[in-house]
């Protein structure tokens, strides 16, 4: 890092008055606090980020300084080598501001193979955080092990059913996708029978007595009634009131609410048509006529549902979550159990190329098994899902959805896009109100950081970093630097004049 560098971030500090997501100050005079140890964690364990030794937070962040810097930065490295497991590897330099010395440590993120990164006083589940804000936040147990779940290929979705067999499979799925395997893998299907080519498919497993049994991923994707025995196994529609949930006021909970069980190309169909009979119809112009349109375009839900009925997390920690829909009059949020898996990021979703799947074999089985009523598989198992859910948007003149990775959740959200440009000033429309032209209009060809776009405009930091996202991604604005997830990345105006509105 340069000091002018460093200088923008503790100007950035002392604008906002409190710590970010990937910067943390902390005052330390002669020692280390021992609250570094936390923060390692959680910057290893999420985007990474800069830590500040030197700085007074509760003076506004005066530079307070270390009495011996050469020393405070060999014990920040030897600690970052010797407490923390996996051990890091930041960079550590001495700057000199406003005559204090200042020591800076840039702690990367580590890959998911190697996370989590945790204090080895405290041990792996006490000891690993995660950074939420300004702040640092332990992990729980769960969300320990979905990272240490990362490091290798689940296997939850192969895992045997007992006491179940083909009886508990749907004849007319079992038919239609036997057919589909044999056309399309005649050499390795084609002269199998049923039970044969079921066991192929792992659909059916060892019970682990010579016994063949469902999978769960078989059950799931071609079962009679997978909530049978796992009841929780379902997909939940909730359509509120208002744009907090439920309506304080008149007392009402919700518009409508629905539980959606079966396998997954039932709860896949029936999703779909639930929202279809709670969203409304919106115009918009088209040449010289009007156009109607659904609030969102069905591909893209689509792919929002499936995605989160196929990619959740099947481990037993979590058979006790459903996959959530929640619309409101602002939104619309799809949430499955289970972070993103793999190397794949929310900064790199979308992109072609990127795919990961924790539940392998499921996906595999459900690549032939058509949705009831049509001819279109579950999914396709290419990694196009998120490609295609941003090409039907940017078709419907839409921005891009928002995507949450959580470790242990994963969502999708949509913003309404009828309460834009409606001349509607309340504090609902406010919420998703387009701000690509107040961005743009702080952008120019010298590049500007993400808190000097929020101190100049107003917004909050996580607006900005919203709609930056969207400008990126219809090519109107670049980052100064490969990663979006450093510190010190900056934007300009893109020089293509191409991107769509």
């Amino acid at each position: 890092m340069l000091d002018h560098e460093l200088v923008e971030i503790v100007d950035n500090l002392r604008t906002l008055g409190t710590d970010g997501a990937d910067v943390e100050a902390k005052r330390a005079d002669r020692q280390l606090p021992p609250s570094i140890r936390t923060t390692l964690s959680a910057f290893a364990n999420t985007r990474g980020g800069v830590l500040i030794l030197g700085l007074d937070e509760s003076e506004g962040f005066a530079a307070s300084g270390v009495r011996e810097p050469a020393k405070m930065a060999g014990d920040l490295a030897s600690w970052c080598s010797t407490e923390m497991e996996p051990p890091l590897r930041p960079l550590i330099r001495v700057h000199q501001i406003e005559g204090a010395s200042l020591v800076v440590a840039e702690i990367p993120e580590l890959e998911p193979a190697r996370k989590p990164c945790f204090y080895r006083g405290a041990g792996l589940t006490q000891g690993s955080y995660v950074r939420v804000a300004d702040g640092d936040r332990r992990l729980t147990g769960y969300e320990v092990q979905m990272l240490l779940a990362k490091r290798g290929q689940p296997r939850d979705d192969e895992e045997p059913v007992p006491a179940t067999g083909v009886d508990d499979l749907g004849p007319q799925l079992v038919a239609e996708f036997l057919a589909r395997l044999r056309q399309s893998r005649p050499y390795v299907f084609g002269g199998l029978d049923q039970v044969a080519a079921l066991r192929r498919a792992r659909v059916l497993v060892d019970g682990g007595s010579g016994d063949l049994v469902l999978s769960l991923g078989g059950l799931l994707a071609l079962g009679r009634d997978p909530q049978a025995l796992f009841p929780q196994l379902m997909l939940t529609f909730v359509h509120y009131p208002t744009v907090d949930g439920p309506d304080p006021v008149s007392g009402r909970r919700f518009i409508d609410n629905v539980l959606l069980e079966g396998p997954i190309p039932v709860m896949a169909r029936d999703g779909i048509a639930v929202l279809l009979r709670n969203m409304s119809r919106r115009s918009v112009v088209a040449g010289v006529g009007r156009e109607d349109t659904w609030e969102y375009p069905e591909p893209a839900l689509r792919e929002a549902i499936v995605n989160a009925l196929v990619h959740r997390d099947l481990s037993p920690q979590s058979r006790g979550a459903q996959v959530q829909i929640e619309m409101y009059p602002n939104r619309l949020v799809v949430r499955n159990p289970g972070g993103l898996f793999g190397p794949v990021s929310v900064d790199i979703l979308g992109e072609e190329g990127v795919s990961a799947a924790r539940n392998a074999t499921l996906l595999q089985i459900l690549e032939d098994v058509p949705i009831p009523g049509g001819t279109r598989t579950v999914c396709e198992n290419r990694g196009s899902g998120i490609p295609a859910m941003i090409k039907s948007l940017r078709a419907a003149r839409m921005s891009p959805p928002e995507f949450r990775d959580r470790i242990s959740t994963f969502s999708v959200t949509f913003p309404n896009h009828t309460l834009l440009g409606t001349g509607d000033r309340s504090p609902q429309t406010r919420l998703r109100a387009d701000r690509r032209g107040q961005l743009l209009a702080e952008l120019g060809t010298e590049p500007v950081s993400r808190a000097d776009l929020a101190r100049r405009t107003g917004l909050a930091a996580s607006t900005v970093s919203y709609w930056l996202r969207i400008l990126r991604s219809e090519g109107l604005v670049e980052p100064t630097e490969k990663s979006t997830r450093s510190p010190t990345v900056r934007y300009r105006r893109s020089n293509s004049d191409e991107g769509s509105a």
